[in-house]
């Protein structure tokens, strides 16, 4: 059974020049499975440099950070998405298998929906977790979001796979 890590010993921090490096980790086969495979090197570098940038202008990824080493273990982040006609959060995260199964990403992905509710910018955020992708969907059950339905997601470009539609309400109905 994996050790708990308790949430205020997890911090998210906006994406630099540095984390590069943690990108190229989090790049690997095992990292990757469920989103279409590895990247090229050149791909790495050019989301990176989007990553730093806010290349979209909208929404922000970070690295996820482990307290009180101030280790690097994965990526978190948000951005706009026209998803069925509505315009939403999309929120995706990756953690680094030795720090999986310990509550980071949950702990992440909570500080993430924190800042979206203050924006106050949409009604919504959601994930879109690969239906073969077990943890990361438990992570969307765990939070509260609600299965709306399984559905064709297009990732990477040109490549259609099979998610489940995870929606959370940011703001109470008014």
């Amino acid at each position: 059974m994996s050790e708990q890590i308790n949430a205020p010993l997890v911090k998210i921090q906006p994406w630099s020049e540095t984390d590069l490096p943690l990108l190229q980790l989090l790049n690997a086969p095992e990292m990757t499975e469920h989103l279409g495979g590895p990247e090229t090197e050149e791909q790495v570098t050019a989301r990176h440099r989007r990553y730093v940038d806010n290349a979209g202008g909208t929404g922000c990824m970070f690295s996820v950070i482990l307290l009180p080493e101030a280790i690097s273990v994965g990526s978190v982040g948000y951005w706009d998405r026209v998803w069925q006609g509505e315009t939403v959060y999309e929120i995706g995260w990756s953690i680094l298998p030795a720090f999986q199964g310990k509550g980071i990403a949950s702990a992440a992905v909570t500080e993430v929906i924190t800042r979206c509710r203050t924006e106050q910018k949409h009604k919504s955020i959601h994930a879109f977790p690969s239906v073969n992708n077990p943890a990361s969907n438990a992570i969307c059950r765990k939070l509260s979001f609600t299965l709306v339905s399984e559905c064709d997601f297009e990732y990477p470009p040109g490549s259609i796979m099979k998610c489940n539609d995870w929606r959370l309400e940011l703001a109470p109905e008014k």
